[in-house]
């Protein structure tokens, strides 16, 4: 992959995060992280609604030729969102119910359109 794809793909990933933190903080949640990094990996949110500790996944697309946003998040996408949120829990003991969700956008030549999937994988 070219530098200039990457470019565009880490500015459309950028862009759609934004998006996310905009829709989510308008429902209530609190933003604790962006882009958290750690060894088992990365979670592009980390926030707080009532007792519940979210891990959101966001996922861009511009058009569905390699698929849905959501359904990029496969199960070893989801595996890794999970260590890496347990590595999150063992440095920050929280007291809350953690959740995965994954925010999936559709960033259309008009407004872009979002999807939000509460709850939408668990430990297995």
């Amino acid at each position: 992959m070219s530098e200039k794809m990457k470019d565009k793909r880490a500015t459309l990933g950028r862009w759609g995060e934004d998006l996310a933190v905009d829709f989510l903080k308008k429902r209530g949640m609190k933003i604790l992280e962006r882009n958290f990094r750690c060894p088992a990996g990365e979670i592009d949110i980390i926030a707080r609604c009532g007792k519940h500790i979210i891990f959101v996944e966001v996922k861009t697309r511009k058009s569905e030729m390699f698929g849905t946003p959501q359904e990029a998040v496969n199960l070893r996408k989801q595996r890794q969102i999970i260590r890496a949120a347990q590595w999150y829990l063992e440095q920050k003991p929280l007291n809350l119910q953690p959740r995965f969700d994954v925010l999936a956008i559709r960033a259309g030549d008009n407004q872009p359109e979002l999807e939000h999937i509460p709850d939408a994988f668990g430990v297995c």
